[in-house]
């Protein structure tokens, strides 16, 4: 796998999005994912259980793994899911990461901006003093637009932006092209859905592939600077979706995706 510089972790191109795992059978995903070179896992605590399942299988962590660690979103069922936490909450969800994943500081911290036309300034400004305080390393943010992300360089390095991208959801190019400009990691979530696809189905056949191979394929070749987080809750499923980034479409095969 191709490789790109997270924060100081480089990083395999193809990591791990936690979302999916069954607890019947995390740990053993998890360390299977290990062992067939991933290194770049993503999380969070309002996951369910993804984080009892990373420390349970992964720790004590190997130096070279990265845990990204996402918060954000409110979590009060009388206010629903997706409100913007204050900072008292912000904090809380930090240590409640810190906590269950059984870390002194988080490799990576991701900002999820429930409201992605407003200002992320305030929020961002508390992971910003958490990360002077020693307590994250990195910060990234999620779910932004291209002047939310300046907004949050004008207070503190930004490693990654995580947003909804795919073949059949290409909105975020120019923000892809700007991250990459930047030196910026760009991970996109929910890459290797979609609705189906003739172009995407055809070439999968011709290849003796999967049609989410092909997704996750042709968003790798997108740009060097993606980084993609596939997850899954079984290992055939995962033993599928690292062997995809050895698939190098052709650029008539790149056409009739983007076209």
């Amino acid at each position: 796998m191709t490789t790109w510089k997270l924060g100081d972790h480089t990083v395999n191109r193809i990591g791990f999005g936690a979302m999916r795992l069954d607890p019947a059978t995390g740990v053993a995903v998890l360390r299977r994912a290990v062992e067939l070179g991933v290194d770049h896992f993503d999380t969070a605590q309002f996951y369910g259980a993804a984080n009892e399942l990373i420390r349970t299988a992964l720790s004590p962590y190997r130096s070279e793994l990265l845990i990204a660690t996402k918060v954000g979103p409110g979590t009060a069922p009388e206010r629903g899911f997706y409100y913007a936490a204050n900072a008292t909450e912000l904090r809380a969800q930090v240590d409640d990461n810190l906590r269950v994943l059984a870390v002194d500081s988080l490799d990576l911290v991701n900002l999820r901006v429930p409201d992605n036309s407003g200002s992320l300034a305030d929020h961002f400004a508390v992971l910003a003093a958490l990360r002077d305080a020693g307590v994250i390393r990195h910060l990234g943010v999620s779910n932004v637009r291209a002047e939310q992300l300046e907004e949050a360089l004008t207070i503190a390095p930004v490693v990654c932006v995580q947003n909804y991208y795919s073949v059949d959801e290409r909105a975020d190019d120019p923000l892809i092209d700007l991250c990459a400009e930047r030196g910026i990691a760009y991970v996109p979530f929910s890459s290797i859905v979609g609705a189906s696809s003739a172009a995407v189905d055809a070439i999968a056949e011709a290849r003796g592939a999967s049609s989410h191979q092909v997704r996750l394929a042709w968003t790798l070749q997108r740009s060097p600077n993606i980084l993609g987080i596939p997850g899954t809750g079984k290992i055939p499923h995962l033993e599928q979706n690292v062997a995809a980034g050895a698939i190098q479409l052709t650029p008539e095969e790149l056409t009739t995706l983007t076209d």
